[in-house]
């Protein structure tokens, strides 16, 4: 049995009949936290244009890689399990990597090219709830085939947090850091 079904807020943000007093929001499970580009990426989100890819000058930004100047980046997933459950809430942010690791990727993505072997990288993003003015540093390793791939995270504290997970109340206090509070629309039903 998953312990927080005995939470009726878990219950209400897996319910997806569940409608909001509030304002007649409606949830249907955990809501991952993606960026559109690394932080450091100046020209603005790839979605305005509607196109594939953003170019400005030698720059690029496409929803996987980014190219700025000297320094490139992929799409990422980092999984945080859940406590008391059997979820994981997935941050999606951009990695910065060596521009030979970052072709060796692309490398890995054409039919019958190399296996991507993983490689070392910094969190190019602010993830909210583990903010530090220190680069989060990761290893990233291999997604299953077609995903992005998986950051393991290499410093505290949130290494630790990805090894032990997050209470639900933590998850909760991470959505309203990222400025999206659901706790008042869980609250009553």
């Amino acid at each position: 049995m998953n312990l927080l079904s005995l939470d009726a807020r878990w219950r209400r943000l897996n319910d997806p009949d569940f409608v909001s007093q509030i304002d007649g929001r409606s949830f249907s499970g955990l809501i991952d936290l993606g960026f559109d580009a690394p932080d450091a990426w100046p020209f603005g989100p790839l979605l305005e244009g509607g196109a594939d890819v953003l170019e400005a000058g030698e720059d690029r930004l496409s929803p996987e890689l980014c190219r700025l100047g000297e320094d490139r980046f992929l799409h990422a997933v980092l999984p945080i399990p859940v406590r008391g459950s059997d979820e994981v809430f997935f941050f999606a942010p951009w990695v910065q990597v060596a521009p030979t690791d970052f072709y060796a990727y692309i490398d890995s993505l054409t039919e019958g090219g190399p296996a991507f072997e993983g490689c070392e990288g910094l969190i190019a993003n602010a993830l909210p709830g583990f903010e530090d003015d220190d680069a989060i540093a990761c290893r990233l390793v291999p997604g299953g085939t077609g995903e992005r791939p998986v950051a393991q995270i290499q410093t505290d504290p949130l290494a630790q947090t990805q090894t032990d997970g997050i209470s639900f109340d933590d998850l909760l206090d991470l959505y309203a850091a990222a400025g999206d509070d659901i706790r008042p629309h869980l609250a009553n039903g």
